[in-house]
Formats: structure tokens, C-alpha cells, sequence
């Protein structure tokens, strides 16, 4: 309170200095909203003292004003941040609160951005007050508060200008609102990693504006509703990690602008609808650990700007298609975890960026055909383990390049016939053979990384991408 006093106190004398210097000023409103709303956040008791000019002589870094429509001797706030990465600004103070009376006496605040500010043990809900017609807000980014708790406000739908809702990395609850499909001009919904609860609304195929949408790491239930194929400028779509069950709708395969498809780690069932063929700009495919109990999907051949293919743990049944050789930009492919017989294709190995391959728990047969060359660029990112019917011809590999894990093929032989008529079962501990070391088969999970090495870097350019929105709506 004191320190409201003194820049009030200040403020009395900023007319004067306005007409002395001619520096465009803040309305005193504003000014005194500002005050109340970071006060409440920072950790610096004398904010007001040492910024009582925050966007012109004593400069806030999480500030950003403009000039008034015709009156370029006004300014208005526009944006606000504050967190930990914003700097040299203090960090948010253990006991910090939103003060919705002051963002209502901010009708011009574009961006509003919160960083790392609310921690558990301090529960902070959003006030449904803060959410009006008149505002004018077009990017909401609460990110990383851990004790942001409650639930989303229905009165959400006011902000008709949204344009970026990030609310990912929070402790809220409940349902997500049917009211949120008002958010016409909404372009990126990001929900993840919080504990949401229910379905996901139907309404949300009413977002016509969207390109990215990130509902993953929390508690959604049900079924997919179809209306998501209305929502054609979709570039992202994220689901993982929930509860999902049903079968994939064939709508999905309207969103001819989709590049990244995550639904893995959730319940949904087979077969994969074929509609999906039409997803011709799609990058990556990840449905891992769904109990899908099928054969791999064929409109995956016609895919041709597949780069990262993630369909572990899904009860696959049926031999590996030799449509995979004609994915050229493949760069990770996952088939493990599943029950895939027959042989593995060489055709593999024609995939000019294949950088990952991932066999390993199924039960497929045969010799493995792969090049030395193929197998020592691959290394460790090759894994064939657990299939106890595959077999290699131990003197085509060196042992700096050999990593597959397989027993020798029956009637291979090396070093003058040392090992002979060799079963095609593994070994009991490391055996020395020439130049060769077999290594007994092992249930692990380790040893090839995962494709998400591979896709977290396009993870990172939709990041890029999104920050690159909210940086042109802010100019």
C-alpha cells in the first residue's frame, strides 16, 4: 500500500513533465492498474519507485505499450510478462495473486503472459471476471504454474479476439468448456499436462482458425469426436497420454494441412480408418502403445512426406509391408512391441535418411539381410532384440559394427569352422567368436533411443513456429 502511495504521489507530477519533455504518457488508470496487477506478481516491493515510467524513461522489460489510435502522446499497455525468463526482471514472489480489477482497467492489453509465477504450495484459481466482451485481449500464455489450479471459466468464450490460448503446465481440473468452441479466432489451444477430465467437447470442431491443438499428459476420456475433421487448417494435432478409447474417425482424414499426428499412449482400437490416405502433408504418425490388434495400416505407402512412423506396443499383427522402402523421407521407424512375423525386408536399407529402426519384441524370422554398411551406420539406432527367429550370418558383420543381437544362423560358420550348425536360439552370456562378440537377447527397452530424438526436433520448429505467431500479433 505504501508503495502505491508514493507513486501516486509521483504521478501527480507526470502531467507537467509531459507538457515540459512532450513524452507520450500513460493514463493514470492504466498506470494504477498496472501497479495493483504487477505488485501482486513480482517480488520487488519498490517496483513502483524505480519504473514510475514503465514503458518510455524507466523501462520494464515485461512491459510493451503503444501509442493511442490518433493521439500519439498517449500510450496504452499492450503486453505483459513476467517470469523467471524475462530479465533483469525479479522473480515472482511466493505469495503472488492475479488482481482481476486491475486487468478489467487494462481494456488494451493484447498479450498476457505468465511464466513459472504460481507454485505449489500457492493454489491460484483464474477469476471468471477477468474474461469480458470489451476486452481485447488476443494471447493468453499461463505456462509452468504449477499452483495454477481451478478450472478454465466458461466466461472464457468473451475473448472473441483469442487468438493463442497456452495454458500447458498447470494444475487445473475439471472439464474443458463447450463454451471454448466460441473462440473463433482461435489459432493454437494448448491444454497439456494439466489434470482435464471428461471429453473432449464436440464444440471444439467449431475453432475454424486452428492450426495447432496440444491436449496431451492429462485425464480426457471417451471417444474422438468427429467434428475435429471440420477444423481444416490444423498442422498439429496432439492427444497422447490421455484415455481416449474408441476408433479413430475417418473425419480425421479431411485435414489436408496436418503434419504431426500424436495419439499414442491411450485406447484406441483398430483397424485405422483409410480415409486417413488422404493426410498428404502428414510428417509424422505416432500411435504407440494403442491396443489397435491389427495389421499395419496400407495408406501408410502413400504417405510420401512421412518422416518419423511410431507405432509400438500395438498388437500389430501380420508380416512388415515392403511399401516402408518407398518412404524416402522416412528417418525413424518403430515397429516394436508387437507380434509381426515373417522376415525382415532389405529393402530397409535403401531408405537414403533412415536413421532409427526399431524390430525388436515381435516374432519375426529368418537371416537378417542387411548390409554391413547399413548396420554400422545405424549402430546402437538399430534393434532387432527379442525375435528369436531371426538369425545372421556371423561373418558378415565386424565387431565394431555389430549391434543386432541375433544367433548365428544355422550352418554358419567362422575361423575355420569353429562355430557350426549353431541353433537359433540365443547364447548363455557373451561368447567370443573371431572377431565377433554375441550378445544374449535381452528384454530391455534400451539401446535405440526412441523416435522421439528424431521428433522432438519438428516438436521444436512447431514451438518456434507458435512463438513466431504470438510475435507477429504483438507488433
Amino acid at each position: 500500500m505504501a508503495a502505491r502511495i508514493i507513486f501516486l504521489f509521483l504521478l501527480a507530477f507526470l502531467p507537467c513533465s509531459v507538457s515540459v519533455f512532450h513524452s507520450p504518457a500513460m493514463p493514470v488508470d492504466e498506470l494504477v492498474a498496472l501497479l495493483d496487477l504487477v505488485g501482486g506478481l513480482v517480488a520487488e516491493p519498490g517496483w513502483a519507485e524505480l519504473h514510475p515510467h514503465p514503458c518510455t524513461d524507466t523501462p520494464w522489460p515485461g512491459i510493451q505499450c503503444e501509442a493511442a489510435a490518433g493521439d500519439a502522446g498517449i500510450l496504452h499497455v499492450t503486453g505483459i510478462h513476467v517470469g523467471a525468463d524475462v530479465s533483469p526482471s525479479p522473480p515472482c514472489k511466493p505469495s503472488a495473486f492475479l488482481s482481476p480489477d486491475a486487468l478489467l482497467h487494462l481494456p488494451f492489453l493484447k498479450t498476457f503472459s505468465l511464466f513459472g509465477c504460481f507454485l505449489s504450495p500457492n493454489s491460484v484459481s483464474l477469476p471468471p471476471s477477468i474474461f469480458t466482451n470489451s476486452s481485447s485481449l488476443e494471447q493468453l500464455v499461463l505456462d509452468a504454474n504449477t499452483g495454477l489450479t481451478g478450472e478454465i471459466p466458461s466466461s472464457v468464450s468473451k475473448l472473441k479476439r483469442l487468438r493463442v490460448l497456452c495454458l500447458s503446465q498447470n494444475a487445473f481440473h475439471g472439464v474443458i468448456p463447450e463454451e471454448i468452441g466460441s473462440l473463433r479466432s482461435l489459432q493454437e489451444l494448448d491444454l497439456s499436462y494439466n489434470r482435464f477430465r471428461g471429453e473432449i467437447p464436440v464444440e471444439i470442431g467449431e475453432l475454424s482458425s486452428l492450426r495447432i491443438i496440444d491436449l496431451s499428459s492429462n485425464e480426457l476420456q471417451g471417444e474422438l469426436p468427429a467434428s475435429i475433421g471440420c477444423l481444416h487448417s490444423l498442422q498439429k494435432i496432439d492427444f497422447s497420454l490421455n484415455y481416449l478409447s474408441g476408433r479413430v474417425p475417418p473425419e480425421l482424414g479431411e485435414l489436408k494441412d496436418l503434419v504431426l499426428l500424436d495419439l499414442s499412449n491411450n485406447n484406441l482400437t483398430g483397424p485405422l480408418p483409410d480415409h486417413l490416405s488422404k493426410l498428404n502433408e502428414l510428417e509424422y504418425f505416432l500411435m504407440e502403445n494403442n491396443p489397435l490388434n491389427t495389421s499395419i495400416p496400407l495408406f501408410l505407402g502413400g504417405l510420401k512426406k512421412l518422416q518419423v512412423i511410431g507405432i509400438s506396443g500395438c498388437g500389430l499383427l501380420g508380416s512388415i509391408p515392403s511399401f516402408f522402402a518407398s518412404l524416402v523421407s522416412l528417418t525413424a521407424l518403430s515397429l516394436d512391441k508387437n507380434s509381426l512375423n515373417g522376415s525382415v525386408p532389405e529393402s530397409l536399407e535403401s531408405l537414403p535418411k533412415l536413421g532409427q529402426l526399431n524390430l525388436s519384441q515381435n516374432q519375426l524370422s529368418g537371416e537378417i539381410g542387411f548390409s554391413e554398411e547399413f548396420v554400422r551406420r545405424l549402430g546402437k539406432r538399430l534393434d532387432v532384440r527379442d525375435n528369436h527367429g531371426l538369425c545372421t550370418k556371423v561373418h558378415k558383420y565386424q565387431e565394431n559394427s555389430f549391434n543386432l543381437e541375433a544367433p548365428p544362423c544355422l550352418g554358419s560358420t567362422v575361423n575355420n569352422g569353429r562355430i557350426g550348425n549353431k541353433s537359433l536360439g540365443g547364447n548363455n552370456g557373451d561368447e567370443e567368436t573371431g572377431d565377433l562378440k554375441i550378445k544374449p537377447s535381452s528384454n530391455g527397452n534400451g539401446g535405440t533411443g526412441s523416435w522421439h530424438e528424431l521428433g522432438l526436433i519438428f516438436l521444436g520448429q512447431l514451438s518456434l513456429q507458435a512463438m513466431a505467431i504470438v510475435m507477429t500479433l504483438a507488433v
